[in-house]
C-alpha cells in the first residue's frame, strides 16, 4: 500500500488487491487503516520516481507504435493506426503487449477501442476488451460516470440527482446538463463517442523514417548490433533515394528482453545515406559507450530512424570520372570524431554582429551547421574604404581572465607590467588604447567600458588584454583582463 500526505493527513494513495480485499480503498487515513489492520505494509509515494518509471514504460511502448503519450501519473495512450497488422491484428497486438507487461512483473490493464476516451474506459473497466468502431455507446452506457474521466466534483454532483451511469447522461438533456455542470462533462462524453475528436500528442517526435527488425534469439554483442546497423542503413538508403533526401539526425533504438530501451543518437555535417557512413558514425558512438551500455538478456528489437533529414545534392564526376568532394572527407572526419568524443570537441569560430569580441566569434560545433548559422547571424559587414580593420589576436579566450597590473604610466594608459597566471610579464611595447563600449540594447548595457591595449613583453610575446572602467576617484578602482594571444 503507497501512502501520501494530504491536509498533513496520511492518506492511502494506491493499493494492490490484497489491500483492496481488507475493504481498503484509496483516500482513507492510514491511521484507520492501521487500526483496521496492524500489520499492513505501507510506503511512502515517490511521484518523480512514479513518472521515471511511466516514461520508461513509454519508452519501452515504442515497440507497438512511435505514437506514445502520457496519459497523467498511471497510463499511457497508445496510437496504433497502422500499426496493428505487424503484429497480426489488434487482438494478437494486444495480448503481446499485456504478456510481456506481465513478465517484467507489471500488473496491466489495457483496453482498445477506435477513441481515446473509449478506450480508457475498457481499460479501467473491462480490461483486455476490445470495442469494435461504433460499439462505443453500448459499451459506455452501463459503465459508472467514472469512465468519462470527469473530476470527482461533479461526478458526486451527478450522484446526488440520480445519474449514476454514463447511459443516463447520453439519455439526458444536454442544456440543463451543461448548465449545471459545465461543458466538459457534455465534452468527455463526446470524444468518448467519436462524436468530438481527440488528439494524441506524443511524448517523443515521430521520426520521418524508421526501419526495425525483430529477433526470436536477442542479440547481446557488440559486433552483431554493427552488422546489423550496415543493414538497416541499407534498407534506409532506399527510402532516403525515393525521397532524394540524407539523413542529418540518425537515433538506434534498442530495446532490451526485460524493457529498457537504449537511444543512441548520432549527426551529421552533411545530409548522408550511405550505410558505410552510418556504420562508422554508431561504430565511434558504441566505442565510447563501451562497457556502460548493458545488453542484459539481449535486445530483441533494433529500430534505426532518420530524426531529420535534408535534400540530398548528388554531384555529377568530370570527364576523367572525378568527383570534387568539396570538403566532404573533412566533414566525415569530424562527424566521427563528434560521435566519439561529443559536439565540443570540434569547433568551428563563426562571425555574428557583436561589439563583444568574445560574441563576435564564437566557437561553435562544427557538425550543426543550421545551428551555427542561426547563432551566429549574418556576418559583420567588411570594414568601410580606407579603414584598415581593427587587429584581432590568433587565440582569443572564451572568457577573459583576470590579471593583476599593479602600476600604469598613467591613469588612463597602458601597464607597466602585470602578472598573468602567476608569472610576471614586463611590457616592452603598448598600441592603444580600442575603446568598446557596451552594447546599449542589451540588458547589460550598463557595464563598464572597456579599453583595449596590444601589448608586447620583454620576451617578445603579444597579448590583448583590456582595462574594464575608467578611473575614478568616486568608483572602484578599474579590473584589468587578458583577453587573446597574438601569433
Amino acid at each position: 500500500m503507497v501512502s501520501h500526505r494530504e491536509n498533513n493527513t496520511q492518506r492511502i494513495a494506491a493499493l494492490d488487491a490484497q489491500a483492496e480485499a481488507l475493504r481498503l480503498r484509496p483516500g482513507m487515513g492510514i491511521a484507520e487503516a492501521r487500526a483496521m489492520h496492524p500489520s499492513i505494509d505501507v510506503v511512502e509515494a515517490d511521484p518523480e520516481a512514479d513518472r521515471r518509471l511511466l516514461e520508461s514504460l513509454a519508452d519501452w511502448c515504442d515497440r507497438y507504435t512511435p505514437l506514445v503519450a502520457l496519459d497523467g501519473d498511471n497510463g499511457l495512450f497508445l496510437d496504433i493506426t497502422g500499426c496493428a497488422h505487424l503484429f497480426g491484428g489488434e487482438k494478437a497486438l494486444l495480448a503481446d503487449l499485456m504478456a510481456r507487461f506481465f513478465h517484467q512483473g507489471f500488473d496491466v490493464r489495457a483496453g482498445l477501442a477506435s477513441t481515446p476516451g473509449a478506450a480508457w474506459a475498457a481499460a479501467r473497466f473491462a480490461a483486455g476488451h476490445i470495442i469494435a468502431a461504433g460499439g462505443e455507446r453500448n459499451f459506455l452506457a452501463r459503465l459508472p460516470l467514472s469512465a468519462l474521466r470527469i473530476d470527482a466534483r461533479t461526478k458526486t454532483g451527478l450522484e446526488s440527482v440520480g445519474l449514476r451511469t454514463v447511459g443516463a447522461i447520453m439519455d439526458g438533456p444536454r442544456a440543463p446538463l451543461v448548465r449545471r455542470f459545465g461543458a466538459e462533462l457534455i465534452e468527455r462524453l463526446d470524444q468518448a463517442l467519436g462524436r468530438l475528436e481527440e488528439a494524441i500528442s506524443p511524448r517523443l517526435p515521430v521520426a520521418p523514417l524508421s526501419v526495425e527488425r525483430h529477433f526470436a534469439d536477442p542479440l547481446s554483442l557488440l559486433d552483431d548490433i554493427e552488422r546489423l546497423i550496415g543493414l538497416l542503413a541499407a534498407t534506409l538508403k532506399v527510402d532516403l533515394e525515393r525521397r532524394e533526401e540524407g539523413a542529418r539526425a540518425l537515433e538506434l533504438l534498442l530495446f532490451r528482453v526485460d524493457g529498457a530501451v537504449s537511444r543512441i543518437t548520432v549527426g551529421a555535417s552533411r545530409p548522408i545515406r550511405e550505410p558505410t557512413l552510418v556504420r562508422r558514425l554508431f561504430h565511434e558512438r558504441l566505442a565510447t559507450l563501451g562497457e556502460t551500455m548493458d545488453a542484459g538478456f539481449g535486445f530483441d528489437l533494433v529500430r534505426l530512424s532518420a530524426l531529420s533529414t535534408a535534400a540530398f545534392d548528388a554531384r555529377q564526376a568530370d570527364l576523367a570520372g572525378e568527383i570534387d568532394d568539396d570538403g566532404e572527407e573533412f566533414a566525415i572526419f569530424a562527424d566521427r570524431v563528434t560521435a566519439r568524443l561529443g559536439e565540443a570537441a570540434m569547433l568551428e569560430p563563426a562571425t555574428a554582429e557583436s561589439h563583444l569580441p568574445e560574441r563576435a566569434a564564437p566557437a561553435l560545433p562544427y557538425a550543426r551547421e543550421e545551428a551555427r548559422r542561426s547563432m551566429a547571424g549574418p556576418a559583420r559587414a567588411a570594414a568601410p574604404a580606407g579603414r584598415r580593420p581593427a587587429e584581432r589576436p590568433v587565440r582569443l579566450f572564451r572568457q577573459p581572465e583576470p590579471i593583476d597590473v599593479p602600476a600604469t604610466e598613467v591613469p588612463d594608459g597602458p601597464p607597466l607590467h602585470f602578472r598573468w597566471r602567476r608569472a610576471l610579464h614586463r611590457v616592452a611595447r603598448a598600441e592603444g588604447p580600442e575603446r568598446i563600449a557596451p552594447e546599449w540594447w542589451r540588458e547589460e548595457a550598463d557595464a563598464p567600458t572597456r579599453d583595449y591595449y596590444r601589448i608586447e613583453d620583454a620576451d617578445g610575446r603579444r597579448y590583448w588584454l583590456y582595462r574594464q572602467g575608467l578611473y575614478n576617484a568616486q568608483a572602484a578602482a578599474p579590473r584589468w583582463f587578458l583577453h587573446g594571444v597574438f601569433a
